[in-house]
Formats: C-alpha cells, structure tokens, sequence
C-alpha cells in the first residue's frame, strides 16, 4: 500500500489571523472539498467532554468545521454515543445535558448535537465487519450507522486502557452502542454490585434470554442464558450491573480497530485530529491532569491509520512536561514513548497494526506541513 498523505499546521498564529482560521485552512488544503457533501447526512463524530474534564476540544472548532460542511451542501450533526460506564453521559438526556453545558449546543455550533445510540443506549444497527477477527457484526449507534458521510474530529490524548485515544478509538470505541462497548471491553457476561442493587427488576424484564433473574431481591447474571447483550447495563438505573473489563488490552485495541472499520466501510471520510492538551486519562473522566507534553498542533487526513500514527510520532518527539503524570514512572525501557511512559501495561501498536491489515489504511503517510 502507498503511504497516506497526513496535512499538518502548528499552533503558531500572526496579526490577522487565528488558530481557527488555521483551522479551516488545513481541512481544506487536505481535500474536504474533495467529498461531494450536497444533501447529505454528515455525522460528525466528537467527543463531547464528561462533566468536570476541561481537556476536551473547544466547540469553536466543531463550528467551523459544520459550518464548511454547510456551505458544500451538506447536513452536518454533532454526534457520540452513550457511555457503558456509570457516568453522567450514560444516557441521551444527561448526554445532551453534558454536551451542552460543555459548549456543544446549536447556539454555539450552529448544529444539532444528536446522541446516536438512543436514549438508553440500545438504538444501534448490525454492521459486518468483513475480514474481522474478533467482531462478526458490530454494533454501531443508529445515527452514525445511517449517515452518508462520516467525519471524525479527535482529541488526542492518553488513556489507561487504549495507550492512547486517537482517530480509530473516537470511531470505534465512541461508534459503540452499549452492547458495542461491552463486546469491546468484555469477554464475558456482565457482574452484579449487590450493595447497589435494590431489585426492581427492570434488568430482568428487558432481557429476551432469561440471562437475569431476581433472587432474595437482588439481580443475579443466569451465565447459561446469558448472552452478554448489555440491555441489563442499559436498563439498571443505579449501576449495579455492569461489564466485568476484563478484555486484555491488545484485543481491546484490535476490536475497536474492528469496530472503526464497521463505521467507515463503504462510506466517504474524514478525519482531524488535535494533538493539544494531551491529558494522561480520556476526555471520559470527571478531570484533567496536567498534559504529558507541549501542544504539537492539528493534524488532517483521508487515512485514519496514517492519522493516529502520524499523532503518536509527533507526541513522542516532544519533551515531557515537568511535573506530568509520566515524570512519576521509570521510563527506560520505553525509549521515550510517551503514552507506554503513562500507561505500562498498554499495547496502542496493536490496534494500528490490526486496522492496517483490516484494509482501513496504512500506517506509512507523507507528512505535509502548511
């Protein structure tokens, strides 16, 4: 395979300009315009910030690029699905409520914001994942599933699990519905949290397999039955059922580079991705630690393999920050790989190699600097 073009700019701005004007110079010296946009649906897939995190990216961003997408023609919308965790974004209306009070309104991105997996997580269509190894159908959120164009706006950044959380995460990972997630994360059925269970049994009456059952009132997991869908997880309005995230790292990664593929098979894309405030943890948590290293600047592609490894060599040039999260661990066997430096026991190399066999790009680019 050729290498894939990767567009770059740094955060460096003069009198009479912006990084926001930079911004829209980069999407459109790396081909956007290329897309034919004209009535079509553009999922534009973000992440929207947890409550409490002040890492993730500014909406001025979004804005500018829904705004372009606009003047081509097209039907732009914010978009992620919720999240498996207990957390504030575990349902559409509190995801919307987050979104918002995180700047992502149509007020100030001048879209709609649209949670694709549905109010409980469970709106989400099958999508064979040809030449998978671990996922025959992923379950991807209903709104991204259905639209004609999907682009991807990323933070990059690190994260405990993935290495760190570029491109294929944002479309994999975050195109998940919650029984998505949960065939990403988990290898098996989920757990019961007895001290938080109350036993109302609304697991038990939405699951079509007798997976679930009351017993002295409390949920119990039927393993036989159970088919690990994650409705349950859906369903338990006071977390007491979740995933057991015992999925080993390396396959976590593959099979969201799977779950990539489901999103952007057969469809035109595009990606930017900002390798700004690298945050040791993902946008997910309630907080931010200090970043691992400088800003590095913006980043576009057609490729989203070329994309994140264009990311992670560009991180891994800077110098760590004084007094981050990685200034606390031994780093010698890690020659300076900033996202192994702050998480040890992660493999982020085995996602990019396995979405590289999967056809979904390559990990060789030209980078253009502009």
């Amino acid at each position: 395979m050729e290498p894939s073009t990767v567009y770059f700019t740094d955060l460096h701005v003069k009198a009479g300009n912006s990084l926001l004007g930079k911004f829209e110079h980069l999407i459109t010296r790396a081909g956007i315009d290329r897309i034919d946009f004209a009535d079509k649906f553009v999922a534009v897939k973000i992440h929207f910030g947890e409550v409490g995190n002040l890492a993730f990216l500014r909406q001025q961003y979004a804005r500018v690029l829904c705004d372009h997408i606009k003047k081509q023609g097209g039907k732009p919308f914010l978009t992620d699905c919720n999240t498996l965790y207990v957390g504030y974004r575990n349902n559409a209306l509190n995801h919307l409520d987050a979104a918002y009070f995180n700047g992502y309104n149509p007020l100030a991105t001048g879209v709609h914001s649209i949670i694709a997996d549905g109010l409980r997580g469970t709106d989400e269509r099958l999508v064979a994942v040809e030449g998978a190894e671990y996922v025959k159908e992923a379950k991807i959120g209903a709104a991204i599933a259905e639209a004609d164009i999907i682009m991807s706006l990323t933070h990059f950044k690190g994260h405990i699990s993935a290495g760190f959380g570029g491109t294929l995460k944002n479309l994999g990972m975050g195109s998940g519905s919650k029984k998505g997630k949960m065939e990403m994360h988990s290898s098996g059925t989920p757990m019961v949290d007895a001290e938080l269970c109350i036993g109302c049994g609304a697991c038990a009456r939405n699951c079509a397999h007798q997976g679930v059952t009351i017993v002295g009132h409390k949920a119990t997991i039927n393993e036989k039955n159970c088919l690990g869908c994650g409705y349950c997880i859906a369903y338990c309005s006071k977390g007491a059922i979740m995933t057991r995230w015992d999925e080993a790292k390396p396959v976590m990664n593959k099979k969201i580079a799977e779950y990539a593929k489901a999103v952007v098979d057969g469809k035109p894309t595009f990606h930017v991705s900002m390798v700004v405030d690298v945050s040791p943890e993902c946008d997910c948590e309630p907080f931010n630690d200090l970043p691992l290293i400088p800003d590095v600047g913006m980043f576009a592609s057609f490729d989203p393999v070329a994309l994140d490894q264009a990311c992670v060599d560009a991180a891994n040039k800077q110098p760590v920050v004084n007094d981050s999260a990685i200034t606390e661990h031994d780093h010698e066997c890690h020659h300076h790989d900033v996202f192994k430096m702050a998480h040890p026991d992660t493999d982020w190399e085995a996602g990019l190699v396995h979405a590289e066999k999967l056809g979904i790009g390559t990990r060789k680019y030209n980078l253009i600097r502009i």
